[in-house]
């Protein structure tokens, strides 16, 4: 084949190959949400637990913090009982193991001896602990009500847990009231939950696929004291189940993007929102200006900031929050 064949036999097929090329499609740019204002109302004496999907911007559940006491993991092989931070809720292990024998009298170093969650939400580390093998008694010192009213004692037993279920003996401790309930585990929630008003096993949270966050009271721990000193604080907890977020620190909100965002950073701490982002100057909240991130189950990215912690009519309790999705 001489050279001029060659040449054209090339040319040809290199036609034929830019030929079979399809059209180069666009890339579409990142596209930010909307800066969204929103506020709930916890009432001005933080009695509800108000539950929120920030891609939805809506509002998807509240409770009164004071229907439940106890709430129970929901996994198969989940075992953690915690109690209800939001009513200052503590328990004490004692050394027994007789249901019968344990009373009033067991109350005493009850202060000294109490336990309770951590306020991070880890599950590893909570009042109860693994009791699965010495089933002891405990004694729960139930808290206070939203008007600061002591809710009373009770004493508990965990007898056993299943991939189903729980059961459990409770009582008032003064022996009244004793009886065993059945707690059914269901994995579409993060916990089930338990009155020691009723007896009975009862709905608190949402579905945990449903909600990013939750305005609510929770006993906070300060650590640099001591002993250490349990406080009830009013704030946001992140969704135990897949949200995550850590405050931004070296950025505002308005000049925050995707590109600026540290996942690295993020935490699983239900509280890495918490409380401290409003200050009480002895008369009033003021919110301070911390910027956080935000990535909730679907893996979104938001940055968000709170605006204020009062409604038109100047009554506190209602925090307002402004965020974007990145």
């Amino acid at each position: 084949m001489d050279r001029y064949k060659s040449v054209c036999l090339l040319l040809s097929f290199s036609a034929v190959i830019v030929g079979c090329r399809r059209e180069e499609l666009p890339i579409k740019p990142h596209e930010t949400g909307a800066v969204t204002a929103s506020t709930i109302d916890m009432d001005p004496l933080y009695k509800y637990q108000v539950y929120f999907n920030l891609r939805t911007n809506a509002e998807v559940g509240r409770n009164l913090k004071t229907v439940w006491d106890l709430g129970f993991e929901t996994s198969a092989d989940g075992f953690h009982v915690v109690v209800n931070s939001a009513a200052s809720v503590f328990a004490m292990a004692t050394s027994k193991t007789d249901f019968a024998q344990v009373g009033m009298p067991d109350t005493a170093g009850f202060a000294a001896n109490r336990k309770w969650d951590s306020y991070t939400g880890d599950l590893d580390s909570t009042a109860f602990g693994d009791w699965r093998t010495a089933k002891p008694v405990y004694i729960i010192d139930r808290g206070f009500d939203e008007k600061g009213v002591a809710r009373g004692w009770s004493k508990v037993q965990m007898l056993s847990v299943s991939p189903t279920g729980y059961t459990v003996r409770l009582a008032a401790l003064d022996g009244t009231n004793e009886h065993t309930v059945e707690i059914t585990k269901d994995s579409a929630y993060n916990l089930c939950f338990l009155s020691l008003t009723s007896g009975l096993q009862v709905m608190v949270e949402p579905p945990k696929a449903t909600w990013d966050i939750v305005l609510s009271q929770y006993t906070y721990i300060f650590y640099d004291m001591d002993p250490p000193v349990p406080y009830l604080v009013t704030g946001c907890l992140l969704n135990r189940f897949a949200t995550q977020a850590y405050e931004d620190t070296a950025g505002t909100f308005e000049a925050t993007t995707l590109a600026s965002v540290h996942a690295e950073l993020l935490s699983r701490s239900v509280t890495a929102i918490g409380y401290d982002w409003k200050v009480f100057n002895g008369s009033k909240y003021t919110v301070r200006a911390n910027n956080y991130i935000i990535r909730d189950s679907k893996g979104l990215f938001y940055k968000f900031h709170f605006t204020g912690f009062y409604n038109a009519a100047g009554v506190k309790g209602n925090p307002r929050w402004e965020y974007q999705q990145l």
